[in-house]
């Protein structure tokens, strides 16, 4: 690509980054130094000691990119990381026999066009730069996405580990470019959670174990998108409600999304079906049927399998006469 006429200096290419990053339509852009969370990556080792990740083996591989980005990216020196709403202000139907799939699913796949505006910043920020060797990444390799994000100022964790913003509430997705050349750092803001516990009151299974912890044995989302086999522990399977993919409650009564802002995308619109389909027409889905409803869609990672039995449990919720029927 072309060099530019005159160099930026690293300041204002900073300044220039997060202007060409809202108008793709990110809602806010932040940079970090690219170094080896220390600290995360005690706690890291923790969590995955207590068997928190579940089944979910794949987060104890690759521990050591996990936890420093230039063993991701040789020569890294700058993460980038950004934020892109994908609240619509739509609402399932509040009945027990309608499916619910989590909102962030309602649209087309996040990592499809994230990755296709991450790219576009990628290319212009290698243009401005005269040349910038990197990576782009949503949710797509061993990142800590949230840790960087708010790193970066973007954010702080809460206590339900979503990445909080006093701007944007939490209904977005986030995204990074990892690059080696230097970039001006933002400063971490302060973690205003105080002492509110609304999202560990709200959990139905206990899965926010702790402030800022999360085992995932316990969690909705887990179960439904990331957990394989034919069957769902049904002591705890019988609190998912009529959950058939994911679950937002944490979210939904976090206070702070009283901040939220509607997203500019189209592509995350609801597609039709999600909101309203009732619990026994999803059980009847074809694969054929599944393939075309969920096309380009994050709801195909449970596969059909993995769907119809999220379903079957929803179901068995919706007819049961006691909390602890099987």
């Amino acid at each position: 690509m072309g060099m530019p006429s005159t160099r930026l200096s690293t300041a204002d290419l900073t300044l220039a980054l997060k202007k060409k990053a809202q108008e793709l339509g990110f809602l806010e852009c932040g940079v970090s130094h690219a170094v080896e969370l220390t600290d995360e990556k005690s706690r890291l080792e923790e969590w995955l000691s207590r068997g928190n990740h579940a089944s979910m083996g794949w987060m104890e591989n690759h521990f050591e990119k996990r936890v420093d980005p230039r063993k991701l990216v040789e020569g890294a020196r700058s993460v980038v990381s950004v934020l892109q709403s994908y609240y619509h202000p739509f609402e399932s139907v509040d009945h027990p026999s309608v499916g619910r799939i989590s909102r962030y699913a309602w649209g087309e796949d996040y990592h499809l066009v994230m990755k296709e505006k991450l790219h576009a910043l990628m290319e212009w920020l290698d243009q401005a730069a005269g040349g910038v060797g990197g990576r782009v990444f949503v949710d797509s390799a061993p990142m800590m996405d949230k840790v960087w994000a708010a790193k970066a100022g973007l954010g702080w964790i809460g206590k339900h580990t979503n990445l909080i913003s006093e701007q944007h509430g939490s209904w977005f997705f986030i995204g990074e470019l990892v690059v080696d050349i230097e970039l001006e750092p933002d400063r971490p803001v302060l973690d205003h959670c105080g002492s509110c516990t609304r999202c560990l009151d709200a959990c139905p299974t206990g899965a926010i174990s702790e402030p800022y912890v999360v085992d995932a044995n316990l969690c909705i989302s887990y179960s439904t998108i990331e957990h394989r086999g034919a069957d769902l522990p049904r002591e705890i399977s019988k609190d998912h409600g009529n959950w058939i993919f994911g679950c937002d409650i944490c979210q939904e009564v976090c206070p702070w999304n009283k901040f939220k802002t509607v997203s500019e995308e189209p592509r995350f619109l609801p597609r039709e079906g999600v909101l309203d389909t009732e619990l026994e027409t999803w059980g009847l889905l074809s694969q054929e049927e599944f393939s075309h409803q969920f096309r380009k869609s994050a709801v195909k990672r449970t596969k059909l399998e993995g769907f119809i039995r999220n379903v079957r449990y929803a179901q068995m919720n919706e007819h049961s006469t006691a909390p602890d029927e099987t």
